[in-house]
Parts: C-alpha cells; sequence; structure tokens
C-alpha cells in the first residue's frame, strides 16, 4: 500500500457542540465562501472548465420546491467538479418574463387604483424595474439560503444592456437573412391582458361546454347543412363551409352558396380536405380569423378573414347587432336568437379543453393579428441535422432525444412579438410619412424619405426569444469575450422535461445558427416535484412547499439530500415530509459519529494519518468500503444517478462506519496499544475527511462544519481535491473476515433477542468453523467476537461437541451454539429452527429454478452464474446443519 500523508495549514481539531445547529452554520460558512470567493470562476487558468449557466428564474416572486430541485442537482455538480480540480463556473441570472411580470405589477397598480395607461409607457417601466430589484433581490438571498456554489461576479439578467445588444443582433440578422417576417396568423391572445402568447403560457382545463348544432341554408335551395360548434359567436366571422371533396352527400353542393343565418351574409361551400368525411355530419364552418386550422383553410381558398371582436374579447362593428356585448354575452345571445329563429337543431353536453392564460386565468382566443414571426424550418433542419449526425446534445434520460426531435421535425413558426411594455422593445421604427421600415441594431432617428418622423415599434420580444440566447448571451455573445472564448459551448443544462420544446429546443437552434456550435454537451432533464399523493403543486390545491419552509424546519442540508436523491432522471418525484426528517435524522447521525472521532483524536495532526502500519481487519475493511464508495459515488454522479448516489453514501456512512467500523474502533481506541491507537486514529481520521468530501456536493453546510475540526488541509471544503480510487486500499480478504464476523455478531444478538437474555447479560459461545481458514480468521479477530457478543466464554474448535440444549446459530462457513441452559425452551428453539429450515428451503429451491432454467443460464454472464452456483452450495450446506441440529433436539 502506498503511504497517505496529509499536511495540517489550520489549527487541531477541537471539541464539537452536542448538537448540530444548522442556522448557525449556514449563515455562518455561506458568509465565509463568499469573502474568500471560493466560488469565482476563473482562479485556475489551467485547469479544464466546466461550465452551467443557471435557468434564469423569473422575477415575479419567490423560488419554489421545483426551483430548489433544479438548482440543487446543479450545484451538486459544480461543487463535485470544482473539487475535481476544473475551473467551474455556475453563472447566476433571472429572467424578466415578460407577460408574467408586467401582469404582477399591473396587478399591483390595480390594488392601487392605477393602470398602465394612467402611467404610460415610460413610467410604468420604472415600477416594473422597482420591482424587478425586489425580487431579484429575494432570489439571492433564497440561493444564499439553499448553499448555491453561484458566481456572482458573473450574475446576468435578461434585459441588461448586454443581452439587449445580443436579442438586438439577433433580431437583425435572422430579418436580414429573410428569416424573420411581420404578417397576419392565428395566435394565442389574452383578453385580459391584451397581449399574444406562447403555447407554454397557455394552461388547458377540462371545461364542461355545450355543442351547439347549426342548420345553414343553401341559396335558392330546399337543401341546407348542418354544422356544430362550441363557440357560437365566431360563427358571425365565418367565410365558407367546408366539405371533403370525395363525400357523395354533399359533392353536388360544392361551389354553391350558402345564406349565414342572423347575419344574412352568403358565404361558399367549398371543398377541402381538412374535413373528415366520417366525423359528424361531415361539413366544419370556417372562421380564419378565429380558429387556427381554419386560417389555413381559408388561405387556400383565399377566403375572407373577418374578424368579430377587439383585443379584449369585446364584439366589434362586423359583428353587427351584437356590437359591444362581450364575447360570453353574445354567446348567450345569439343562442337565444338561434333558437327563436330556428336555426337551432339542438345543444349537447360536451366537456372539452379550453386554454386559459397562465397569468390572467383568461379564456384564451384565437386571433388574427399581425405579428412578428421566425421562420423555424431553416433553423429547425439544422439542428435536426447535428442531433442525427451524433454532433447534438447527449439527452439524459435518451428518449427526451425522441420527444425533441419530433418537436423541432414538426416546428411551426413562432410568433415573437408581444402586445406589452416590458420586455425588448421591436428594433423596427416606421416613417409617418413614407410609411418605410427601418430595421436596426441602433435607434433610427432618420428615414431615406428625409422624414426624421419615426416611431419605433410598440410591441416587445417574446420571453423566450432572449432566453434563447442564454447560454451564450451571458458570456458576452455577440462580443468576443475572454468568458465565451472560455467557458463555451457549457458542460451541462439541467432543467424540468416541461420545458424543452419551449426553451432547450430553442436554445439549440440559436447557438447552432450564431455560434456554429451547440450550446450545452449535456441535458439532464429532471421531473416536477408533487405532492406526497403525486398530485402537480398548485395554488388552488394548496399543497405547494416552500423551500425556506423546510430549511427553518430541518436545515438546508436535509432539504437538499432528500430532494436530490429522492428520484431519478426524467421521473417527478413525491415531496414528503417524513423523507426530509429521515435526512435530518442522517445528517445527525454524520455529526455524532464525527464528533465521537474526533473526541478520540484529540490534538491528532493531519500530518499523523499513517495508513502503513499494522492495520487490523476492521480498518482495511473500512478503508476498502470507503474506496469502493468513492469509485461508486464518483461513477454515479457523472451518470447523474443521485438517487443512487443517496442511497449508496447513506448506507456507507450510516452502517459501515457508524453502526460497525465506529463500534471496533472503540477496542483500539481504549485499549492499552498506543500503536494500534495511533492506527486506528489515522484511519478514522482519513475516513471521515473523505466522507465528508464526498457528501459536500449534497450537504454543503455541516459537511464544512465537520470539516473543519477535522484535521485537513486548506482553507475550505469546497476547494478540498475529490477524493480518487487507491488501488492499494482494496482488500477483499478483509471483507470476507469482516463478513464472517458481521454475520456472526448479528446472529448471536438475534438469538439473544429471541429468548430476551440483553446484551449486557454475558454469555457462552462455542464456535464450529468449518474450515482451518475460518478457524484462522476467528483467532486472529477473537477479541471483536468477545466484546460484541458479550461472551464469559468462548471457544473456537473445529472438534467441539454439540452441546445439549443450546440455541444454535447457522453462518457461512461456522455453526455456533449458545448454551442457555435454564433460559431456552426447547420447543421454542425447535420451533425457530423449522422456520429457518423452511426459508433456507425457499432459497435453495430458487435459485435452483434460475440455474435451471435454459433462457437465464444463456443469457447471464459467466460471473453471474458462478455467483449463484456458490449461494446455492452456501445456502445448501446451512440449510443441511440446520437438518442435523433438529435431529440432534428430537433425538
Amino acid at each position: 500500500m502506498e503511504e497517505t500523508k496529509a499536511a495540517q495549514t489550520q489549527g487541531s481539531a477541537t471539541s464539537m457542540p452536542t448538537t448540530y445547529d444548522p442556522k448557525e452554520a449556514e449563515k455562518k460558512w455561506y458568509d465565509y465562501w463568499l469573502k474568500g470567493e471560493y466560488f469565482k470562476a476563473g482562479q485556475r487558468q489551467d485547469a479544464e472548465t466546466y461550465t452551467i449557466v443557471i435557468p434564469p428564474p423569473n422575477v415575479t416572486g419567490m423560488l419554489h420546491i421545483g426551483h430548489a430541485l433544479d438548482f440543487t442537482l446543479q450545484d451538486i455538480m459544480v461543487r463535485t467538479k470544482r473539487m475535481q480540480g476544473y475551473d467551474a463556473l455556475w453563472l447566476p441570472g433571472s429572467d424578466h418574463a415578460g407577460i408574467a411580470t408586467q401582469t404582477k405589477v399591473e396587478q399591483k397598480l390595480r390594488e392601487e387604483g392605477v393602470t398602465r395607461y394612467d402611467l404610460g409607457r415610460e413610467k410604468f417601466l420604472e415600477k416594473v424595474w422597482e420591482w424587478k430589484e425586489t425580487y431579484a433581490n429575494t432570489i439571492r438571498e433564497q440561493w444564499a439560503k439553499m448553499g448555491f456554489s453561484l458566481d456572482y461576479s458573473r450574475e446576468r439578467f435578461t434585459l441588461d444592456e448586454g443581452l439587449s445588444k445580443a436579442v438586438r443582433e439577433v433580431f437583425v440578422k435572422l430579418y436580414e437573412k429573410g428569416l424573420i417576417y411581420r404578417g397576419n396568423y392565428i395566435i394565442n391572445w389574452d383578453p385580459a391582458a391584451r397581449t399574444a402568447l406562447s403555447d407554454i403560457e397557455v394552461e388547458y382545463k377540462e371545461v364542461q361546454g355545450h355543442l351547439y348544432h347549426l342548420r345553414y341554408p343553401v341559396k335558392d335551395s330546399g337543401e341546407s347543412i348542418v354544422v356544430a360548434t362550441t363557440r357560437p359567436e365566431t360563427m358571425l366571422g365565418d367565410t365558407a363551409v367546408a366539405v371533403h371533396p370525395e363525400d357523395d352527400r354533399y359533392k353536388h353542393l360544392i361551389g354553391k352558396m350558402l345564406v349565414l343565418p342572423i347575419i344574412g351574409r352568403e358565404i361558399p361551400i367549398v371543398a377541402d380536405e381538412y374535413v373528415e368525411k366520417d366525423f359528424g355530419s361531415g361539413a366544419v364552418k370556417i372562421t380564419p380569423a378565429h380558429d387556427p386550422n381554419d386560417f389555413e383553410v381559408g388561405k387556400r381558398h383565399d377566403l375572407p378573414q373577418i374578424l368579430v371582436m377587439d383585443d379584449t374579447g369585446t364584439m366589434n362593428d362586423n359583428a353587427g347587432k351584437y356590437k359591444g356585448l362581450d364575447r360570453f354575452e353574445c354567446r348567450k345571445q345569439i343562442v337565444t336568437d338561434m333558437k327563436e329563429s330556428g336555426v337551432l337543431i339542438k345543444i349537447e353536453d360536451h366537456v372539452h379543453q379550453v386554454g386559459h392564460s397562465e397569468r390572467s386565468g383568461a379564456v384564451v382566443e384565437p386571433y388574427l393579428s399581425t405579428q412578428w414571426f421566425v421562420k423555424m424550418k431553416p433553423l429547425a433542419d439544422r439542428a435536426i441535422e447535428a442531433q442525427k449526425a451524433g454532433e447534438g446534445v447527449n439527452f439524459i434520460p435518451d428518449r427526451f432525444e425522441k420527444i425533441y426531435l419530433h418537436w423541432i421535425e414538426n416546428v411551426r413558426d413562432w410568433c415573437i412579438s408581444r402586445q406589452l411594455w416590458w420586455g425588448h422593445r421591436i428594433p423596427a421604427w416606421y416613417c409617418e410619412d413614407c410609411g418605410e421600415m427601418h430595421v436596426s441594431r441602433e435607434a433610427v432617428t432618420k428615414c431615406s424619405c428625409g422624414s426624421a418622423n419615426l416611431r419605433q415599434d410598440n410591441d416587445v420580444l417574446d420571453t423566450w426569444f432572449s432566453s434563447a440566447l442564454w447560454p451564450f448571451s451571458t458570456l458576452g455573445w455577440p462580443d468576443e469575450t475572454e468568458d465565451m472564448k472560455r467557458y463555451y459551448p457549457t458542460s451541462l443544462l439541467v432543467t424540468g422535461y416541461d420545458i424543452i420544446y419551449f426553451w432547450v429546443a430553442r436554445m439549440i437552434f440559436s447557438a447552432l445558427e450564431f455560434t456554429d456550435q451547440i450550446p450545452f454537451k449535456d441535458v439532464l432533464m429532471h421531473g416536477l416535484v408533487r405532492d406526497a399523493e403525486g398530485r402537480k403543486m398548485s395554488k388552488s390545491l394548496g399543497n405547494g412547499v416552500d423551500p425556506l419552509e423546510v430549511i427553518e424546519k430541518y436545515g438546508a442540508d436535509a432539504m437538499r439530500f432528500m430532494i436530490s436523491t429522492g428520484s431519478t432522471p426524467g421521473q417527478d418525484l413525491r415531496f414528503r415530509w417524513e423523507k426530509v426528517e429521515q435526512a435530518r435524522n442522517f445528517a445527525n447521525k454524520i455529526w455524532n459519529a464525527s464528533r465521537f472521532a474526533l473526541m478520540n483524536l484529540g490534538d491528532f495532526k493531519a500530518e499523523q494519518i499513517d495508513l502503513t502500519g499494522s492495520l487490523s481487519t476492521a480498518d482495511r475493511w473500512i478503508l476498502h468500503r470507503l474506496n469502493e464508495t468513492v469509485r461508486e459515488v464518483t461513477r454515479l454522479i457523472d451518470s447523474y444517478e443521485f438517487g443512487e448516489t443517496g442511497r449508496l453514501l447513506y448506507n456507507f456512512i450510516w452502517d459501515d462506519l457508524c453502526d460497525w467500523y465506529i463500534e471496533f474502533s472503540k477496542l483500539s481506541l481504549y485499549g492499552a496499544d498506543e500503536q494500534a491507537k495511533h492506527t486506528t486514529q489515522s484511519v478514522l481520521a482519513y475516513v471521515l475527511d473523505r466522507t465528508q468530501r464526498l457528501i459536500h456536493p449534497f450537504m454543503p453546510f455541516i459537511s464544512e462544519e465537520i470539516w473543519q475540526h477535522l484535521p485537513h488541509e486548506g482553507d475550505t471544503i469546497t476547494l478540498a481535491p475529490w477524493p480518487v480510487y487507491e488501488a492499494g486500499l482494496e482488500a477483499p480478504d478483509a471483507v470476507r473476515e469482516m463478513e464472517l464476523l458481521m454475520d456472526m455478531i448479528r446472529t448471536v444478538r438475534n438469538i439473544r433477542a429471541e429468548v430476551n437474555v440483553p446484551m449486557s447479560k454475558k454469555i457462552e459461545l462455542l464456535v464450529k468453523p468449518a474450515s482451518e481458514d475460518t478457524l484462522a480468521i476467528l483467532k486472529r479477530n477473537e477479541e471483536y467476537v468477545r466484546r460484541f457478543c458479550n461472551t464469559s466464554l468462548f471457544d473456537i474448535g473445529m472438534e467441539i461437541a454439540t452441546p445439549d440444549k443450546a440455541m444454535t446459530g447457522i453462518v457461512t462457513g461456522a455453526e455456533l451454539y449458545l448454551p442457555l441452559a435454564g433460559l431456552i425452551d426447547i420447543s421454542q428453539e425447535l420451533a425457530r429452527l423449522e422456520k429457518e429450515l423452511q426459508t433456507l428451503h425457499g432459497e435453495v429451491e430458487r435459485i435452483e429454478k434460475k440455474l435451471n432454467n435454459p433462457g437465464f443460464v444463456a443469457k447471464a454472464p459467466a460471473k453471474v452464474i458462478d455467483e449463484e452456483k456458490a449461494k446455492l452450495a452456501d445456502y445448501a450446506d446451512k440449510r443441511d446443519k440446520v437438518n442435523a441440529r433438529l435431529a440432534e433436539l428430537r433425538g
């Protein structure tokens, strides 16, 4: 084994408080990290870089538990990579969140009896900037509470000047390439906020509505066509009725005119394959200005586009006598009128999905509007080509690649304009005299016609337009900055699967278009945080969880450990308070184990750590298990398997270290052999130091607090080198020995429990090993067995006679006898052995069935088959020994 030493640079280990105080530790260490600038990138210029740009939270309020999950996973990766020696940058920032933030501010103003129109654009934006500063500060405070290792010196905001420059650059370049255009199209319209919405801002809710069947008469004929609609008010904007060209019922009517009921306007019957002839009546009313599918049909047949309501959802001049009515009031009135005129044939109850504005709650109106659009196909084609050529991003789990490709392969043009005041104002200017439009990176003050009478477009860009540039605009693009050269492309994006279309895809095609590189190597998709019953968290259900409330009750480390290790990539996580409590108990276990160790280390210094001495079986075993844990934890973190990482760390710390090694270490720590004591102190200090480093990315505060008390080198665990696998610490023979000893100790304790013999009462223990090898192991480790089985007599021998009236235990390689005369009931022992025999027989049958299965034998690796055969031999041997003991007792 190679010599393992460490140099002490700080004071000796001191005593720790009896209990861990999260509040005191969290504030102290976060301030310490910030003061030391330990999160600041760029201090390791010769190191490989590792970059994450944070998915920017909206400046609309507090962070929720979903943010806590998202950001904790990023922090785990950044802290690990920083400890592994990378120049790690985790860039923070926030999003202006156009409609969401404007809606919040407008709500606040309404409570004060003011509207944005009362203030005017400039004064209103001052109010929004005030809001932004308040909530950006709140977000920073929450980041600090959760322990996130962000480089605040590089913090960005989607409306800061640098990002605004990037947005203008992208807009103008896409416009010059013909990929941005202005035109009429059906968009999602929020009549309350009076703006276009992106698809992600529309929530579909199941609504109990009605299906109205209407009869449209054919002009100069006794015939009519029946159509059905859920929105009868839109019939006022009908410009045709469509039928399938192969529908025999209507072939003779194609090209003829219908008379639109109530309005009396004539509209044509057109043939279009969009219509499903076997669905309903096979005839569909076409309203190009109020339905996206009808809009496409209308374009194919050159139909008029008649808008029948204004941007507030109020019926306009084209609605005739219904002008001035709210759209839903109009629906009621028009239904009444159609009943009276005989146009309405029937009304059916109809449950359907209705889009609602995520921000205002208003029912979304498909609405014909003049908007700005991005032509998506050329951009999408490049992203598809890169992905299929193996040059795209790596999705984790990989099933999300198919979802991503499906969306961009079927992408529609993107409506990027919003009728808001808060956001990136569209860089287009219109001459009021000649009407010429100018698209420019800088403000246009004079038209080519000579006029200075220009006005800028009132609309702003969709929030996702600036967010799509986030991975590179935050690093200084379009300028050739040092950060852009060094940290781009980024290493990892962590985000929820619910925005793969709206953000992830847009970042990818934007990056390919403007940087010729993918924006990140890996995309880790996580699920939603749901409540204990699996329901989505929402205000209406009142089941949301405030991460600060969790921290207040249990500490940041407990919250971080629970949410980061409670799910697998791509899967939803159920939040359970009892799981957070378990994580808090785990933190306390780590604390208590460390406190015990430090009490027994005294003034032990880091340079005194020496693992080259005579190590006990327990010493070699715990170093082997630590080594295995280091290797597996590193592999699992690199694979983003945080749940499995948590399980591994929990089992190693709770079971191996606390329940077994620390107990075993007491023999030498409390013994008279100073050399053995020093060796155990070395192992304890070494293992605890490495354990704190492994747990640090998950539980940064308690690990720093403990590490600072331990013998260590360096100023902070944040920059302590990540543990690495060391071949010299492998000790499979020590593992075999410890497994035998632990099995024996557990078996004896179980027998004591069955016959109610307390651990404080000494017992006789006779052990009959099956081989000389096992005998030697037991002789070497006799002291452990005596101490932890609490024996008055401990006798080991291959020729030991089986005592009468003794409890029996069977372990791999040995038989145990506990002569408990006067303390046991023979019938009770027979029943116990019968039960054990039944269990062993079941295991033998199970493995025999597996080994007799041709499919298993053909497919399983040889190593697995050998392991199963070894298990079978072991269980069969134990079964034979139990059978023999039963025969003796019945004898």
